[in-house]
Protein backbone atom coordinates (compact mmCIF):
# COMPACT_ATOMS: atom_id res chain seq x y z
CA UNK A 1 0.00 0.00 0.00
CA UNK A 2 1.17 3.46 -0.23
CA UNK A 3 1.12 3.71 3.12
CA UNK A 4 4.09 2.22 3.31
CA UNK A 5 6.09 5.04 1.41
CA UNK A 6 6.56 6.59 4.46
CA UNK A 7 6.75 4.27 6.07
CA UNK A 8 21.43 -9.77 8.25
CA UNK A 9 21.94 -12.41 8.56
CA UNK A 10 25.50 -10.88 7.31
CA UNK A 11 28.75 -12.27 7.55
CA UNK A 12 30.31 -9.97 10.08
CA UNK A 13 34.40 -9.41 10.57
CA UNK A 14 35.90 -9.66 13.20
CA UNK A 15 37.63 -6.55 12.30
CA UNK A 16 36.41 -3.96 14.48
CA UNK A 17 35.21 -1.68 11.22
CA UNK A 18 33.00 -4.01 10.59
CA UNK A 19 30.94 -4.49 13.61
CA UNK A 20 27.91 -2.74 14.51
CA UNK A 21 27.38 0.47 16.83
CA UNK A 22 25.35 -1.96 19.03
CA UNK A 23 27.84 -4.65 18.84
CA UNK A 24 30.42 -2.05 20.41
CA UNK A 25 28.57 -0.54 22.78
CA UNK A 26 27.71 -4.64 24.26
CA UNK A 27 31.40 -4.72 24.69
CA UNK A 28 31.53 -1.71 26.20
CA UNK A 29 28.63 -1.93 28.51
CA UNK A 30 28.00 -0.31 31.62
CA UNK A 31 28.67 3.31 30.60
CA UNK A 32 26.32 4.56 32.83
CA UNK A 33 26.83 2.50 35.84
CA UNK A 34 26.83 4.76 38.22
CA UNK A 35 24.04 7.08 36.89
CA UNK A 36 20.62 7.15 38.05
CA UNK A 37 18.48 5.04 36.44
CA UNK A 38 15.85 6.56 33.79
CA UNK A 39 13.12 5.69 31.04
CA UNK A 40 12.70 6.48 27.37
CA UNK A 41 9.58 6.36 25.48
CA UNK A 42 9.78 5.77 21.92
CA UNK A 43 6.87 6.10 19.47
CA UNK A 44 7.92 4.69 16.06
CA UNK A 45 5.76 5.47 13.11
CA UNK A 46 4.47 2.67 10.65
CA UNK A 47 6.62 0.90 8.42
CA UNK A 48 9.85 -0.87 7.76
CA UNK A 49 11.81 2.17 6.87
CA UNK A 50 11.16 3.75 10.20
CA UNK A 51 10.99 1.22 12.47
CA UNK A 52 14.06 -0.34 11.69
CA UNK A 53 16.44 2.73 12.78
CA UNK A 54 13.89 3.52 15.47
CA UNK A 55 14.65 0.09 17.14
CA UNK A 56 18.55 0.34 16.39
CA UNK A 57 18.74 3.42 18.53
CA UNK A 58 17.06 2.12 20.99
CA UNK A 59 18.81 -0.54 21.59
CA UNK A 60 22.24 1.28 20.91
CA UNK A 61 21.19 3.10 23.98
CA UNK A 62 20.36 0.41 26.21
CA UNK A 63 23.74 -1.46 25.61
CA UNK A 64 26.40 1.90 26.02
CA UNK A 65 24.15 3.43 28.67
CA UNK A 66 23.18 0.50 31.22
CA UNK A 67 21.46 3.23 33.68
CA UNK A 68 18.59 3.44 30.47
CA UNK A 69 15.29 1.65 29.97
CA UNK A 70 12.73 2.17 26.75
CA UNK A 71 9.49 1.73 26.21
CA UNK A 72 8.15 0.92 22.67
CA UNK A 73 3.95 2.04 21.88
CA UNK A 74 3.37 0.22 19.09
CA UNK A 75 0.59 1.58 16.18
CA UNK A 76 -1.21 -1.16 15.01
CA UNK A 77 -2.97 -0.88 11.94
CA UNK A 78 -4.43 -2.80 9.34
CA UNK A 79 -2.17 -1.18 6.68
CA UNK A 80 1.22 -2.60 8.14
CA UNK A 81 -0.38 -6.08 9.80
CA UNK A 82 3.65 -6.80 10.42
CA UNK A 83 4.44 -4.04 12.56
CA UNK A 84 4.20 -5.09 15.83
CA UNK A 85 4.91 -8.87 15.08
CA UNK A 86 8.37 -7.27 13.87
CA UNK A 87 8.87 -5.18 16.64
CA UNK A 88 8.68 -7.94 18.74
CA UNK A 89 10.82 -10.40 17.09
CA UNK A 90 13.80 -7.19 17.37
CA UNK A 91 13.26 -6.88 21.09
CA UNK A 92 12.39 -10.43 22.27
CA UNK A 93 15.46 -10.82 24.01
CA UNK A 94 16.05 -7.32 25.21
CA UNK A 95 15.03 -7.09 29.05
CA UNK A 96 15.88 -3.08 29.06
CA UNK A 97 12.97 -2.93 26.69
CA UNK A 98 9.22 -3.62 27.11
CA UNK A 99 6.13 -2.64 24.17
CA UNK A 100 2.78 -1.22 24.94
CA UNK A 101 0.47 -1.99 22.37
CA UNK A 102 -2.07 1.48 21.97
CA UNK A 103 -5.23 0.60 20.74
CA UNK A 104 -6.32 0.24 16.81
CA UNK A 105 -8.07 3.63 15.74
CA UNK A 106 -9.85 3.16 12.49
CA UNK A 107 -7.99 4.64 9.48
CA UNK A 108 -9.06 7.53 7.47
CA UNK A 109 -10.86 6.93 4.18
CA UNK A 110 -8.96 5.52 1.59
CA UNK A 111 -9.05 7.96 -0.83
CA UNK A 112 -7.27 10.20 1.55
CA UNK A 113 -4.80 7.75 1.59
CA UNK A 114 -4.90 8.12 -2.83
CA UNK A 115 -4.29 12.07 -2.56
CA UNK A 116 -2.05 12.67 0.70
CA UNK A 117 -0.06 9.70 2.23
CA UNK A 118 0.99 12.51 4.44
CA UNK A 119 -2.60 13.62 5.29
CA UNK A 120 -3.21 10.20 5.80
CA UNK A 121 -0.57 9.63 8.19
CA UNK A 122 -0.64 13.21 9.95
CA UNK A 123 -4.66 12.27 10.19
CA UNK A 124 -3.94 8.76 12.20
CA UNK A 125 -1.36 10.57 14.42
CA UNK A 126 -4.00 13.03 15.42
CA UNK A 127 -6.84 10.07 15.73
CA UNK A 128 -4.23 8.36 18.21
CA UNK A 129 -3.69 11.41 20.48
CA UNK A 130 -5.88 10.82 23.52
CA UNK A 131 -4.98 6.92 23.19
CA UNK A 132 -1.18 8.15 23.49
CA UNK A 133 -2.28 10.76 26.29
CA UNK A 134 -4.11 7.85 28.01
CA UNK A 135 -1.54 5.41 28.13
CA UNK A 136 1.47 7.17 28.78
CA UNK A 137 -0.80 8.76 32.17
CA UNK A 138 -1.67 4.97 32.84
CA UNK A 139 1.83 4.38 32.65
CA UNK A 140 3.94 6.92 34.16
CA UNK A 141 2.88 6.44 37.87
CA UNK A 142 4.38 2.81 37.48
CA UNK A 143 7.63 3.58 36.41
CA UNK A 144 10.13 3.67 39.50
CA UNK A 145 12.58 5.22 37.25
CA UNK A 146 12.27 8.93 35.75
CA UNK A 147 10.71 9.54 32.26
CA UNK A 148 13.45 12.16 30.28
CA UNK A 149 12.54 11.77 27.26
CA UNK A 150 9.52 11.07 24.46
CA UNK A 151 11.18 9.76 21.52
CA UNK A 152 8.78 11.16 18.26
CA UNK A 153 9.15 9.65 14.46
CA UNK A 154 8.92 12.66 12.12
CA UNK A 155 4.96 11.55 11.09
CA UNK A 156 4.18 11.54 15.00
CA UNK A 157 5.38 14.77 15.76
CA UNK A 158 1.76 16.12 16.61
CA UNK A 159 1.99 13.35 20.12
CA UNK A 160 4.51 17.03 20.86
CA UNK A 161 1.13 17.97 22.42
CA UNK A 162 1.10 15.42 24.76
CA UNK A 163 4.11 15.40 26.19
CA UNK A 164 3.96 19.04 27.20
CA UNK A 165 0.98 18.48 28.51
CA UNK A 166 2.56 15.62 30.70
CA UNK A 167 5.82 17.08 31.68
CA UNK A 168 8.02 14.79 29.11
CA UNK A 169 10.31 16.29 26.65
CA UNK A 170 9.86 15.59 23.35
CA UNK A 171 12.48 14.63 20.87
CA UNK A 172 12.51 14.01 16.75
CA UNK A 173 14.29 10.55 15.77
CA UNK A 174 14.56 11.66 12.18
CA UNK A 175 14.90 8.50 9.97
CA UNK A 176 15.94 10.48 6.70
CA UNK A 177 19.02 12.91 6.47
CA UNK A 178 19.94 16.58 7.53
CA UNK A 179 19.37 17.69 3.98
CA UNK A 180 15.73 16.59 4.10
CA UNK A 181 15.46 17.98 7.46
CA UNK A 182 17.00 21.42 6.43
CA UNK A 183 14.04 21.63 3.20
CA UNK A 184 11.50 20.79 5.81
CA UNK A 185 12.66 23.76 8.20
CA UNK A 186 13.29 26.36 5.03
CA UNK A 187 8.95 26.00 4.37
CA UNK A 188 8.74 28.27 7.58
CA UNK A 189 10.52 31.18 5.47
CA UNK A 190 7.03 30.88 2.90
CA UNK A 191 3.55 31.53 3.47
CA UNK A 192 1.58 28.16 5.07
CA UNK A 193 -0.60 28.35 1.69
CA UNK A 194 2.48 28.78 -0.92
CA UNK A 195 2.34 25.33 -2.19
CA UNK A 196 5.36 24.80 -4.78
CA UNK A 197 4.14 24.23 -8.75
CA UNK A 198 6.96 23.26 -11.20
CA UNK A 199 7.50 26.74 -12.89
CA UNK A 200 9.12 28.47 -9.76
CA UNK A 201 12.64 28.97 -9.94
CA UNK A 202 14.84 27.06 -8.00
CA UNK A 203 14.22 27.39 -3.66
CA UNK A 204 16.70 28.02 -1.12
CA UNK A 205 17.58 25.54 1.32
CA UNK A 206 20.11 26.35 4.33
CA UNK A 207 23.07 23.84 3.56
CA UNK A 208 22.74 23.79 0.23
CA UNK A 209 25.72 25.53 -1.82
CA UNK A 210 22.77 26.29 -5.04
CA UNK A 211 19.23 26.56 -5.14
CA UNK A 212 17.61 23.41 -5.31
CA UNK A 213 15.43 22.78 -8.25
CA UNK A 214 11.83 21.97 -8.03
CA UNK A 215 11.81 18.85 -9.75
CA UNK A 216 13.70 17.02 -7.62
CA UNK A 217 11.47 18.01 -4.39
CA UNK A 218 9.33 15.79 -2.58
CA UNK A 219 5.70 15.23 -3.62
CA UNK A 220 4.21 16.88 -0.66
CA UNK A 221 5.26 20.05 -1.30
CA UNK A 222 3.56 20.23 -4.32
CA UNK A 223 -0.22 18.92 -2.90
CA UNK A 224 -3.11 21.25 -2.35
CA UNK A 225 -4.84 18.45 -0.74
CA UNK A 226 -3.47 18.52 2.84
CA UNK A 227 0.40 17.17 1.72
CA UNK A 228 2.25 20.55 2.00
CA UNK A 229 0.14 21.84 4.51
CA UNK A 230 0.88 18.30 6.90
CA UNK A 231 4.64 19.17 6.04
CA UNK A 232 4.69 22.99 7.10
CA UNK A 233 2.76 21.52 10.40
CA UNK A 234 5.40 19.05 10.84
CA UNK A 235 7.97 21.74 10.51
CA UNK A 236 6.51 23.81 13.05
CA UNK A 237 6.65 21.31 15.42
CA UNK A 238 10.31 20.70 14.72
CA UNK A 239 10.74 24.02 16.74
CA UNK A 240 9.16 22.80 19.64
CA UNK A 241 11.39 19.68 20.87
CA UNK A 242 14.13 19.43 22.75
CA UNK A 243 16.63 18.02 20.62
CA UNK A 244 16.61 16.43 16.76
CA UNK A 245 18.58 13.07 16.32
CA UNK A 246 18.82 11.99 12.46
CA UNK A 247 20.46 8.72 11.13
CA UNK A 248 23.26 10.50 9.19
CA UNK A 249 27.11 11.45 10.25
CA UNK A 250 28.26 14.88 10.49
CA UNK A 251 31.39 14.44 7.81
CA UNK A 252 28.45 13.87 5.00
CA UNK A 253 26.54 16.39 5.63
CA UNK A 254 28.45 19.38 7.93
CA UNK A 255 26.93 22.08 5.82
CA UNK A 256 23.40 21.48 6.44
CA UNK A 257 24.06 20.99 10.03
CA UNK A 258 26.10 23.80 10.22
CA UNK A 259 23.15 25.86 8.46
CA UNK A 260 20.88 24.72 10.71
CA UNK A 261 22.62 25.07 14.05
CA UNK A 262 23.29 28.50 13.30
CA UNK A 263 19.84 29.69 13.72
CA UNK A 264 18.79 30.03 17.40
CA UNK A 265 15.13 29.41 16.74
CA UNK A 266 15.90 25.70 15.99
CA UNK A 267 16.66 23.02 18.50
CA UNK A 268 20.07 20.98 18.79
CA UNK A 269 21.01 18.55 16.04
CA UNK A 270 22.36 15.40 17.04
CA UNK A 271 23.97 12.92 14.17
CA UNK A 272 23.88 9.61 15.15
CA UNK A 273 24.38 7.18 12.32
CA UNK A 274 24.84 5.03 10.24
CA UNK A 275 22.10 2.60 12.54
CA UNK A 276 22.45 0.22 10.17
CA UNK A 277 20.69 -3.26 10.97
CA UNK A 278 22.99 -6.04 9.93
CA UNK A 279 21.45 -9.14 11.45
CA UNK A 280 17.58 -9.10 11.58
CA UNK A 281 15.65 -10.26 7.95
CA UNK A 282 12.60 -7.62 8.21
CA UNK A 283 10.66 -10.35 6.05
CA UNK A 284 8.81 -12.44 9.07
CA UNK A 285 7.60 -14.49 5.90
CA UNK A 286 11.48 -15.29 4.71
CA UNK A 287 11.91 -18.58 2.92
CA UNK A 288 15.36 -19.83 4.58
CA UNK A 289 15.82 -21.83 1.27
CA UNK A 290 14.96 -18.64 -0.97
CA UNK A 291 17.58 -17.24 1.23
CA UNK A 292 20.65 -19.87 0.68
CA UNK A 293 19.90 -19.48 -3.12
CA UNK A 294 20.59 -15.99 -3.15
CA UNK A 295 23.87 -16.14 -1.70
CA UNK A 296 24.67 -19.46 -3.96
CA UNK A 297 24.53 -17.90 -7.02
CA UNK A 298 26.37 -14.89 -5.49
CA UNK A 299 28.80 -17.14 -4.38
CA UNK A 300 29.34 -18.36 -8.07
CA UNK A 301 29.91 -14.56 -9.53
CA UNK A 302 33.14 -13.25 -10.14
CA UNK A 303 33.92 -10.11 -7.71
CA UNK A 304 31.96 -6.88 -8.51
CA UNK A 305 30.25 -8.21 -11.24
CA UNK A 306 26.54 -8.22 -10.08
CA UNK A 307 24.45 -5.36 -9.95
CA UNK A 308 21.70 -5.29 -7.58
CA UNK A 309 18.29 -3.96 -8.40
CA UNK A 310 16.10 -3.26 -5.36
CA UNK A 311 13.32 -0.37 -4.99
CA UNK A 312 12.52 -0.56 -1.60
CA UNK A 313 8.90 -1.80 0.07
CA UNK A 314 7.05 0.04 -2.91
CA UNK A 315 9.06 -0.89 -6.08
CA UNK A 316 7.13 -2.35 -8.10
CA UNK A 317 6.55 -1.13 -11.51
CA UNK A 318 4.07 -2.40 -14.44
CA UNK A 319 4.56 -4.42 -17.08
CA UNK A 320 5.62 -1.82 -19.52
CA UNK A 321 8.54 -0.50 -17.37
CA UNK A 322 8.89 -4.09 -16.42
CA UNK A 323 10.60 -5.04 -19.67
CA UNK A 324 12.08 -1.87 -20.38
CA UNK A 325 14.36 -2.73 -17.37
CA UNK A 326 14.67 -6.67 -18.34
CA UNK A 327 15.52 -5.31 -22.52
CA UNK A 328 18.02 -2.62 -20.43
CA UNK A 329 19.59 -5.52 -17.64
CA UNK A 330 20.03 -7.58 -21.13
CA UNK A 331 21.38 -5.09 -23.56
CA UNK A 332 24.14 -3.62 -20.94
CA UNK A 333 25.85 -7.42 -20.60
CA UNK A 334 25.88 -6.79 -16.75
CA UNK A 335 25.16 -9.46 -14.73
CA UNK A 336 22.06 -8.88 -11.95
CA UNK A 337 20.00 -9.68 -9.20
CA UNK A 338 16.31 -7.96 -9.78
CA UNK A 339 14.44 -7.97 -6.59
CA UNK A 340 10.85 -7.21 -7.56
CA UNK A 341 7.99 -7.87 -5.28
CA UNK A 342 5.86 -10.26 -8.23
CA UNK A 343 9.05 -11.87 -10.13
CA UNK A 344 7.40 -12.95 -13.38
CA UNK A 345 7.69 -16.90 -13.94
CA UNK A 346 7.54 -18.72 -17.12
CA UNK A 347 3.79 -19.01 -15.96
CA UNK A 348 3.31 -15.26 -15.87
CA UNK A 349 5.63 -13.33 -17.71
CA UNK A 350 4.34 -13.59 -21.03
CA UNK A 351 3.14 -9.43 -21.45
CA UNK A 352 5.45 -8.63 -19.11
CA UNK A 353 8.78 -9.47 -20.38
CA UNK A 354 10.82 -9.66 -23.40
CA UNK A 355 10.04 -13.14 -25.02
CA UNK A 356 12.82 -15.66 -24.45
CA UNK A 357 14.32 -13.38 -21.53
CA UNK A 358 14.13 -15.88 -19.01
CA UNK A 359 15.77 -18.85 -20.96
CA UNK A 360 18.55 -16.16 -22.03
CA UNK A 361 18.93 -15.43 -17.88
CA UNK A 362 19.27 -18.89 -17.00
CA UNK A 363 21.00 -20.60 -20.15
CA UNK A 364 23.50 -17.69 -19.79
CA UNK A 365 23.72 -17.34 -15.98
CA UNK A 366 23.94 -13.36 -16.39
CA UNK A 367 20.75 -13.40 -13.52
CA UNK A 368 18.58 -14.10 -10.62
CA UNK A 369 14.97 -12.72 -10.22
CA UNK A 370 13.52 -12.93 -6.59
CA UNK A 371 11.00 -11.30 -4.78
CA UNK A 372 12.85 -10.00 -1.75
CA UNK A 373 16.40 -9.66 -1.14
CA UNK A 374 18.30 -9.43 2.38
CA UNK A 375 19.42 -6.44 1.12
CA UNK A 376 22.82 -5.61 3.38
CA UNK A 377 23.78 -9.41 3.45
CA UNK A 378 23.42 -8.99 -0.25
CA UNK A 379 25.69 -5.45 -0.38
CA UNK A 380 27.98 -6.79 1.86
CA UNK A 381 28.86 -9.86 -0.52
CA UNK A 382 32.15 -9.47 -2.62
CA UNK A 383 29.97 -10.14 -5.56
CA UNK A 384 28.40 -6.99 -5.74
CA UNK A 385 29.35 -4.29 -7.64
CA UNK A 386 26.40 -1.50 -7.67
CA UNK A 387 22.84 -0.76 -6.53
CA UNK A 388 19.74 0.57 -8.97
CA UNK A 389 17.83 1.87 -5.93
CA UNK A 390 14.99 4.19 -4.96
CA UNK A 391 17.35 5.74 -2.80
CA UNK A 392 15.56 5.69 0.54
CA UNK A 393 17.72 7.17 3.12
CA UNK A 394 18.31 3.35 4.96
CA UNK A 395 19.24 2.07 1.56
CA UNK A 396 21.80 4.93 1.11
CA UNK A 397 23.36 4.23 4.47
CA UNK A 398 23.72 1.04 3.64
CA UNK A 399 25.47 1.34 -0.04
CA UNK A 400 27.63 3.60 1.93
CA UNK A 401 28.44 1.57 4.43
CA UNK A 402 29.49 -1.47 2.53
CA UNK A 403 31.11 1.05 -0.33
CA UNK A 404 28.37 0.05 -3.39
CA UNK A 405 28.22 3.00 -5.63
CA UNK A 406 24.24 3.80 -6.65
CA UNK A 407 22.18 4.34 -9.79
CA UNK A 408 19.79 6.77 -8.38
CA UNK A 409 15.83 5.89 -9.98
CA UNK A 410 14.04 7.37 -6.84
CA UNK A 411 10.14 6.63 -6.68
CA UNK A 412 8.36 8.77 -3.83
CA UNK A 413 8.38 10.73 -0.46
CA UNK A 414 12.34 12.54 0.06
CA UNK A 415 14.23 10.17 -2.49
CA UNK A 416 14.27 12.83 -5.38
CA UNK A 417 15.80 15.35 -2.88
CA UNK A 418 18.06 12.42 -1.66
CA UNK A 419 19.07 11.10 -5.14
CA UNK A 420 19.88 14.86 -6.07
CA UNK A 421 22.05 15.42 -3.13
CA UNK A 422 24.11 11.82 -3.58
CA UNK A 423 24.73 13.11 -7.26
CA UNK A 424 25.18 16.69 -7.24
CA UNK A 425 26.08 17.72 -3.67
CA UNK A 426 28.14 14.17 -2.56
CA UNK A 427 29.20 12.95 -5.87
CA UNK A 428 28.09 10.22 -4.41
CA UNK A 429 25.93 8.55 -7.22
CA UNK A 430 25.88 8.01 -10.91
CA UNK A 431 22.25 9.63 -12.26
CA UNK A 432 20.12 7.79 -14.17
CA UNK A 433 17.15 10.08 -12.98
CA UNK A 434 16.78 12.33 -10.15
CA UNK A 435 13.49 13.93 -10.72
CA UNK A 436 12.03 10.60 -11.64
CA UNK A 437 8.31 9.69 -9.54
CA UNK A 438 5.02 7.60 -9.82
CA UNK A 439 3.45 8.55 -12.71
CA UNK A 440 7.01 9.82 -14.51
CA UNK A 441 7.03 8.58 -17.92
CA UNK A 442 8.93 5.35 -18.02
CA UNK A 443 12.88 5.14 -17.87
CA UNK A 444 13.73 3.26 -21.21
CA UNK A 445 15.88 0.49 -21.66
CA UNK A 446 18.64 2.46 -23.72
CA UNK A 447 18.51 5.08 -20.60
CA UNK A 448 19.01 2.21 -17.91
CA UNK A 449 21.71 0.48 -20.60
CA UNK A 450 23.54 3.60 -20.70
CA UNK A 451 23.51 4.05 -16.45
CA UNK A 452 24.21 0.78 -15.86
CA UNK A 453 27.64 0.73 -17.76
CA UNK A 454 28.40 4.25 -16.37
CA UNK A 455 27.63 2.45 -12.95
CA UNK A 456 29.95 -0.70 -13.17
CA UNK A 457 32.83 1.41 -14.97
CA UNK A 458 36.02 0.72 -12.16
CA UNK A 459 37.03 4.11 -13.64
CA UNK A 460 34.07 6.54 -12.50
CA UNK A 461 35.61 8.71 -9.74
CA UNK A 462 32.28 7.49 -7.59
CA UNK A 463 33.85 4.56 -7.07
CA UNK A 464 36.37 6.17 -5.29
CA UNK A 465 34.73 8.22 -3.53
CA UNK A 466 32.24 5.73 -2.40
CA UNK A 467 35.06 3.70 -1.01
CA UNK A 468 36.30 6.81 0.42
CA UNK A 469 32.92 7.44 2.44
CA UNK A 470 32.65 4.17 3.65
CA UNK A 471 35.67 4.26 6.15
CA UNK A 472 34.77 7.59 6.93
CA UNK A 473 30.84 6.52 7.85
CA UNK A 474 32.94 3.33 9.91
CA UNK A 475 34.82 5.65 11.90
CA UNK A 476 32.05 7.72 12.52
CA UNK A 477 30.55 5.35 14.91
CA UNK A 478 34.03 3.73 16.62
CA UNK A 479 34.63 5.25 19.96
CA UNK A 480 35.79 8.83 19.34
CA UNK A 481 34.43 9.27 16.15
CA UNK A 482 32.16 12.13 15.07
CA UNK A 483 28.36 9.55 15.71
CA UNK A 484 29.94 8.46 19.26
CA UNK A 485 31.04 11.22 20.56
CA UNK A 486 26.82 12.53 19.45
CA UNK A 487 25.43 10.08 20.97
CA UNK A 488 27.33 10.63 24.02
CA UNK A 489 26.21 14.79 23.95
CA UNK A 490 22.46 13.81 23.35
CA UNK A 491 22.64 11.62 26.51
CA UNK A 492 24.28 14.16 28.76
CA UNK A 493 22.19 17.32 27.21
CA UNK A 494 19.20 15.13 28.17
CA UNK A 495 19.63 13.99 31.40
CA UNK A 496 20.77 17.54 31.79
CA UNK A 497 17.05 19.06 31.00
CA UNK A 498 15.81 17.18 33.80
Amino acid sequence: MRVQRFIDKHQHSSSEKHRTQIERAKEMGGAGMMKKKAELIFLPSLGIGHLVPALEFAQLLIHRHNHLSVTILCIKSPLTPFSSSFIRSIVASQPQIKLIDLPEVEPPPQDLLESSPEFFLWTIMETLKPHVKATLQSLLPSYANSVVGLFLDFFCLSMVDVGTELGLPSYMFMTSNVGFLSFMLSLLNRPIEDVFNDSEPGWLVPGFPDQVPPRVLPDAAFNKDGGYLTFYKLAQGFRDTKGIIVNSFSELEQCAIDALSSDSQNPPIYTVGPLIDLKCQPNLNLDQAHHDRILKWLDEQPPSSVVLLCFGSMGNFGPAQTREIALGLQHSGVRFLWATRSPPTTDNAEGTLPEGFLEWMEIEGMGMLCSWVPQAEVLAHRAIGGFVSHCGWNSVLESLWFGVPILTWPIYAEQQLTAFMMVKEWGLGVELRLDHRVGSEPVMAEELEEGLKRLMDKENAVHKKVQEMKEVARKAVLSGGSSFISIEKFVDDMIANN
